[in-house]
């Protein structure tokens, strides 16, 4: 059928259009919901650095990760010496390859290998972690320690493709014999990219000699540091801005056992002396194996604290109270016992914060970094729980205090927001007025979504709150980077609003975990996947990075029909001035499937431009995901908005989180 062109039939389709026009016009006009921005008072002060990052070395977050080291088991320390090597010769002559353990010489890194050759073209081959990621045209930086007690052994250095071709070769001559270790290195460039290639030695000519702490790394680390960190993954941070970094971790702090725990004075000083230990993450989930999984620490504490200072952040370490994981084997120190474990409390604020005459402010110095770090809080165990935690925080709390009265501490309140451990701990930190109490919660989208409003009633005055460790966990049925879908992160930006409109109460928060292998993970959501060349953020790190770039100064009110916002009509906000850059924020998320309009009645004597922007996530797709081929299916979208007698009408997408930026002159 042709369509109807007569004059008649357009001017019935404009009077219809017409209409229809003013019906959408009168249905805002009907439907807009009224919120109210007081834009004059401040009601809480937000802390400098609210937003942070948490980090713990799981998913392989440090080896394999941001710590940029492309070979696995360097220098032979995992229980089975040889994992993630192989040699390169169908059948090896006896004797050719020694794996050598000299503990009573070398305790923290007791074993190194022995080639003796007689024919050459013996190599031996390191898979790396998931592969090794290689880019064309970039040069790569070998390093071996050795020992050469008959010379005529050369080393040729290659990178294998995924089939088999070399796309990068070096050689390394030792330059010295004799019975001391000596480090050489080498540098050579790729000729192609490949994220899952190998590296080989071949071993030319005849001799012995003794090797220790291979190593291969990228030439593009972070700040072009030698043996540093990846630099795409730490940009990623930077970009956020983080308040504070919270190292290193979690579990880890804790171990299986007290002899797994985390013991920071033996990660700083040269790499060759720290003591790799197995990685809790090792064996924790049969469904997720990782037998592979240890920590070198080349990533130590001396890094951490220089990658705080890199991005601008506040390091905010966590240390063992004396206790091992209480989902592992529950292992406590002596109450008699525990002064060491006081001690390196004590030793570590020394190390940040110490004159260069002190012990650990000399070591400092001596690392490269004689002024000090500044540190202004740590955390006295990670998740720890029950009268046993209480009493042997007091011990580290009197202590510290003694020495460092003004000195933050972060005490935990256990696993969970709710229940019997929760609330022992809660009333007993607050009755001893704890500094900060540690919260953490790993719930559905509805639990956040239920408890935006939880700090609206929570004291004032006393011990303030750090929710250290957050994130919205969806169905168990999905698994690995599929768990960060939109409305995970949705969820997570409703209760946001209510953190920052209680920023008097709650003072510091962090997702959590940071970073995951899209190979090599144990345990997901996470805010940022890697593979061996590439990153992305997930719809969290967006909100995650609004909030963080957005943080202003002072919280502000805002209100619908007179109450806060915490989910009335599917609608969560905050408002917050920003007194540096001269702003009102405004954070909303509509959780409804709907579009809303909101009219915002930006009340108070400030004077108002009359452009501004917003910043948008949405999806009408609530499983919607991003990924490395799709990198930003979910992120920010920027639109103009125009202010006008200090209103501002605006309509919310359905399923969608707004930052709103309107700038003051005064």
């Amino acid at each position: 059928m042709k369509p109807n062109n007569t004059p008649n039939s357009v001017f019935y389709a404009l009077i219809i259009c017409i209409l229809t026009g003013i019906s959408a016009f009168n249905s805002h006009a009907q439907t807009a919901k009224i919120i109210t921005i007081n834009t004059d008072n401040s009601i809480a002060k937000v802390q400098p650095n609210m937003w942070g990052v948490f980090f713990e070395d799981i998913n392989f977050g440090a080896d394999g990760g941001v710590y940029a080291e492309l070979l696995k088991n360097r220098s032979f320390e995992f229980a089975k010496p040889l994992m993630g090597w192989t040699v390169q010769r169908p059948k090896a002559n006896e004797g050719e390859l020694l794996v050598v353990n000299r503990k009573e010489e070398n305790t923290t890194n007791p074993r190194y290998i022995q080639v003796n050759t007689e024919k050459g073209n013996f190599g031996l081959s390191n898979e790396g972690f998931k592969g090794i990621g290689v880019k064309k045209g970039l040069r790569y930086d070998f390093s071996v320690m050795y020992r050469q007690k008959a010379p005529g052994i050369k080393l040729r250095l290659q990178l294998i493709s995924s089939d088999n071709k070399i796309i990068g070769e070096g050689s390394l001559a030792p330059e010295t014999s004799g019975n001391e270790w000596k480090k050489q290195s080498a540098s050579f460039t790729a000729k192609e990219t490949d994220a899952k290639a190998k590296f080989t030695i071949l071993f030319d000519g005849k001799g012995q000699i003794d090797l220790d702490m291979i190593s291969l790394f990228p030439g593009d680390t972070w700040k072009n540091r030698p043996q540093g960190l990846r630099a795409d993954m730490v940009k990623m941070l930077a970009d956020m801005k983080p308040g504070f970094i919270r190292f290193p971790g979690g579990c880890i702090v804790e171990g299986t056992d007290l002899a797994n725990r985390y013991q920071w004075k033996k990660t700083i000083g040269p790499i060759e002396n720290r003591q790799l230990i197995m990685n809790r993450w090792n064996v924790e989930f049969a469904h997720r194996p990782a037998p592979d999984y240890y920590q070198s620490f080349g990533l130590g504490f001396f890094e951490y604290f220089q990658l705080a200072e890199d991005i601008g952040s506040d390091a905010l370490p966590i240390l063992n109270c004396g206790m091992a994981c209480q989902f592992n084997t529950g292992e406590v120190a002596a109450l008699d016992e525990l002064d060491p474990y006081v001690q390196d409390a004590l030793d570590l604020i020394e190390f940040a914060n110490g004159d260069t005459n002190t012990k650990w402010g000399k070591m400092r110095a001596d690392l490269g970094h004689p002024k000090p770090f500044n540190l202004k809080m740590m955390g006295i165990g990670n998740e720890n729980w029950g009268p046993q935690y209480l009493e042997r925080l007091a011990i580290f709390t009197k202590s510290i205090k003694a020495k460092y009265p003004d000195f933050k501490l972060i005490n935990s309140s256990g696993t969970d927001p709710e229940g019997d451990r929760f609330n022992l701990l809660n009333t007993s930190l607050r009755n001893s007025k704890a500094d900060l109490i540690d919260e953490h919660y790993y719930r559905p989208a509805d639990w956040f979504l239920k408890n935006a409003g939880r700090y609206d009633d929570y004291p004032r005055d006393g011990s303030k709150v750090f929710v250290g460790e957050y994130a919205v966990h969806a169905d168990r049925n999905v698994i690995g980077s599929n768990r960060n879908n939109w409305q995970s992160a949705l969820a997570a930006a409703s209760l946001m609003t209510g953190l920052e409109r209680n920023a008097d109460v709650v003072q510091m928060a962090s997702y959590a975990p940071l970073f995951a292998h899209i190979d090599a993970w144990q345990w997901a959501p996470d805010m940022i996947w890697v593979d061996n060349l590439n990153t992305y953020g997930t719809p969290d790190y967006y909100v995650q990075k609004l909030f963080s770039t957005n943080k202003g100064t002072d919280v502000i009110a805002a209100k619908l029909d007179g109450k806060n916002i915490t989910g009335q009509d599917g609608l969560y906000a905050s408002a917050v001035t920003d007194k540096i850059s001269k702003e009102i924020i405004i954070k909303i998320s509509n959780t409804t499937d709907k579009a809303q309009n909101i009219d915002f009645n930006l009340a108070g004597k400030r004077s108002l431009k009359t452009k501004g922007f917003v910043d948008e996530l949405s999806s009408s797709n609530l499983n919607q995901l991003n990924s490395f081929e799709n990198p930003d299916a979910i992120s920010p979208k920027r639109n103009p908005i125009i202010i006008k007698n200090k209103k501002l009408a605006l309509t919310l997408k359905p399923y969608s989180f707004s930052v709103i930026k309107i700038p003051f002159t005064k």
